[in-house]
């Protein structure tokens, strides 16, 4: 198949972008100009430059495609105008979506979040893993990245009622592995253990996967996920708490895992006093309110349709963390 995918300079679109080829299909890769490519070093693909917001330029690109894969993002959990985020995920995803459909692509997958579906919830003490059927509802939408997320799904999820186009909608939880070159917020709790920078953690939880398994999702996706439906791209396993994979990097590495638990509360108050700065001088705070606001929940869910209908792959996590270390060994990110 010939594919177009936005956002491959990043973390799961790099990693797409290399499955994609590994597995025989063309690649025409939107990039913005000056873009950081180095996740796409030694993979061959079509260049196409351009923006999510040029609607002329995405129909160039995506015309003769057979599937389109919109993984473009801005994630940033801290800007002081947050404007250009909404216009990129929100309109540049009608934008993409649309010229997919007008280019007859036979697929188009969308990547969303898991921060669309509804939180996991506490039964007998115990948190439930979420699914894709958990809805959640704009009042949890407790970040302006969540909620432009939330009303680019809205948009997806229209276009295919109303228009009839053929869009799958995947959910990644917490990628984890190799070109993860920003690096992301996961990647950079990993990057500062490595680095001895993590003095203590916070009590939160993920769903950790390897990202070679998410962007194998992607393609599973267009092979055979079904129009109108969205998938959780996590590992049955993976629902970890923060210290559960600290101390899984502490086997792998032999570095000691932090002992000290931040209490929420010092966490917020510290994020706001982080803010406050960041209001003055410009520059991103350390530890971003939305970020630590999402700390609070135990974002856990259950792949179980991702792995029943798409034969989602299942690397270990504990692979996947293994996996992080040793890449950001070899690029640089640690010291000697």
């Amino acid at each position: 198949m010939k594919c177009f995918v936005t956002g491959a300079s990043g973390f799961v679109g790099a990693n797409l972008v290399h499955e994609l080829r590994a597995q025989g299909h063309e690649v025409k890769a939107l990039l913005r100009p000056g873009s950081d490519d180095r996740g796409l070093r030694g993979v061959d693909f079509e260049r196409v430059t351009g923006d999510l917001l040029d609607r002329q330029q995405l129909d160039r690109g995506i015309s003769g495609c057979d599937w389109c894969f919109h993984v473009a993002a801005s994630y940033q959990l801290w800007l002081r105008d947050y404007r250009p985020m909404y216009q990129a995920n929100v309109e540049g995803t009608r934008n993409v979506l649309e010229s997919a459909g007008r280019a007859g692509c036979s697929r188009i997958v969308y990547t969303s979040t898991v921060g669309c579906i509804g939180l996991p919830k506490k039964v007998n003490g115990q948190f439930t893993p979420t699914e894709e059927r958990d809805l959640a509802t704009e009042a949890q939408m407790t970040n302006h990245y969540k909620r432009s997320k939330f009303q680019a799904e809205a948009v997806a999820s229209e276009l295919f009622l109303k228009q009839g186009l053929p869009i799958v909608i995947v959910n990644p939880t917490a990628p984890i592995g190799p070109r993860d070159v920003k690096p992301t917020p996961t990647g950079q709790v990993i990057v500062d253990f490595l680095n001895r920078k993590l003095p203590a953690y916070l009590d939160t939880g993920l769903n950790w996967v390897h990202v070679r398994d998410v962007a194998r999702g992607h393609i599973r996706a267009a092979e055979a996920g079904r129009p109108g439906e969205r998938y959780i791209l996590g590992h049955a396993e993976g629902n970890w708490t923060m210290r559960e994979m600290l101390l899984a990097l502490e086997e792998i590495t032999g570095l000691p895992a932090p002992r000290m638990r931040v209490p929420y509360w010092v966490a917020l108050a510290a994020a706001h006093v982080d803010e406050t700065i960041s209001r003055i001088t410009g520059q991103s705070p350390r530890a971003p309110l939305a970020g630590v606001r999402m700390a609070k929940y135990k974002m856990w869910f259950n792949p179980a349709k991702a792995i029943r209908e798409l034969g989602l792959p299942q690397t270990p996590p504990r692979q996947a963390l293994s996996d992080a270390v040793d890449w950001f060994q070899s690029n640089g990110y640690v010291r000697k």
